[in-house]
């Protein structure tokens, strides 16, 4: 009897012939401990290299092959060395990094990225490695077998999803539109608090990646359906919005989808030039921090392709109107704030927790943030008046 398998050295072994398992396991065994400290051949040699991560090495195999139990072995050495080449290629070849919101995405997959995997408008959010925040999502391509009991507690249905709870896992299933349709366009398996994430998606979608210009890292029709959850936990929110800077002062416009957002942006720019940066005319975040509420940029954009991966203080919301005069008016009027923040606010699949959570950053942002009506024409008089507040 000995502590594992591939011993064959006399002295670690014990012999049950001469005594008892309960003498092994409570005396023998344990006395063995100073015995495969490794000692000097170790100390300098295995014991120190940099391969140790990714080297199978153990006392045991230098015993079997030289008869010392801290002696180095070769071939596992080479072993290490291929090791490590296989895992800096899997890394450069099969990862990236993207940051938003000061969330890292890291997005794994089993077929390789290009440079062109995804749309150009992520490079300004790509990151070098993992961030402080980093959630992690793997792309793997063909679906797994699931019937309705593997799949969990349906919590939702309304094509293109059905969600459902299994554990502590959140199951995503695309769906037809047709109730009649059993097709499965992809499925999606996420821990509990949404910060890992296993995609399986059809076997016609390796065709796409490897086409590439994908306009969702998710390869959903918009990765807000996970980003909106995740920000519920981090104090934040997914606005339908413009968003901006001045001077690196941040701005929102709110409004329906032809109240001006894309206009007010290009507008601005023409009369400011550099001293604004656009982070996004359509999908913004807002987060809360120690030092108050920041705008974040998003790649979810509209009509202007410009987007940024900045942040700033938000210094105002608007709420566009199209008008043939230009005027801003402060808005002290809370329930008004708040039905209007609430009808821009986007939502995933929402659960009792969620809502109380978003309920949270939007009841913060009436309290902290100056909200504002915004009439204005495309003649960009209205500028003059937002550079007043940013000062």
């Amino acid at each position: 009897m000995t502590f594992c398998s591939f011993i064959k050295d006399p002295e670690l072994r014990y012999g049950l012939r001469r005594g008892t398992v309960a003498e092994a396991w409570g005396e023998f065994i344990p006395s063995l401990a100073d015995s495969v400290r490794g000692g000097r051949e170790y100390l300098e040699g295995c014991g120190v290299c940099d391969l140790r991560d990714d080297c199978r090495w153990c006392d045991v195999y230098g015993f079997l092959e030289h008869g010392r139990h801290g002696a180095k072995v070769e071939h596992l050495c080479a072993v290490a060395r291929e090791n490590r080449a296989y895992r800096a290629a899997w890394a450069r070849d099969h990862t990236r990094y993207y940051e938003v919101a000061d969330i890292t995405v890291q997005v794994e997959s089993d077929l390789p990225f290009s440079d062109t995997t995804f749309d150009n408008k992520f490079e300004s959010f790509r990151a070098d490695g993992p961030g402080a925040d980093t959630i992690v999502i793997r792309h793997h391509f063909g679906l797994p077998d699931l019937d309705g009991a593997e799949r969990g507690e349906e919590l939702y249905r309304q094509p293109p999803w059905a969600i459902y709870r299994r554990g502590q896992s959140w199951v995503y299933v695309g769906i037809a539109p047709d109730a009649d349709d059993p097709t499965l366009h992809r499925v999606a398996e996420f821990n509990a608090d949404h910060t890992r994430g296993e995609l399986y998606n059809a076997e016609d979608s390796e065709k796409w990646w490897r086409d590439g210009g994908l306009g969702s890292l998710t390869m959903f029709p918009s990765d807000q359906i996970l980003l909106a959850r995740l920000l519920a936990d981090r104090q934040g929110c997914f606005l339908h919005s413009g968003g901006l800077t001045i001077d690196g002062q941040g701005l929102l416009f709110v409004g329906h989808s032809d109240a001006g957002k894309s206009t007010t942006m290009e507008l601005i720019r023409r009369e400011l030039g550099e001293r604004v940066e656009i982070l996004c005319d359509d999908r913004n975040i807002v987060r809360r921090w120690p030092g108050g509420f920041r705008v974040h940029g998003t790649w979810s954009h509209g009509d202007v392709p410009d987007v940024s991966s900045a942040s700033a203080p938000l210094r105002a919301i608007f709420f566009l109107e199209q008008s043939t005069e230009n005027e801003i008016a402060r808005l002290d009027d809370r329930k008004l704030i708040w039905r209007r923040l609430l009808a821009t606010l986007i939502r995933p699949m929402v659960t009792a927790d969620w809502w109380q959570k978003e309920i949270d950053v939007l009841e913060g942002i009436v309290d902290d943030v100056p909200c504002y009506t915004m009439r204005f024409d495309k003649s960009g008089a209205i500028v003059s008046e937002l550079e007043g507040l940013t000062r």
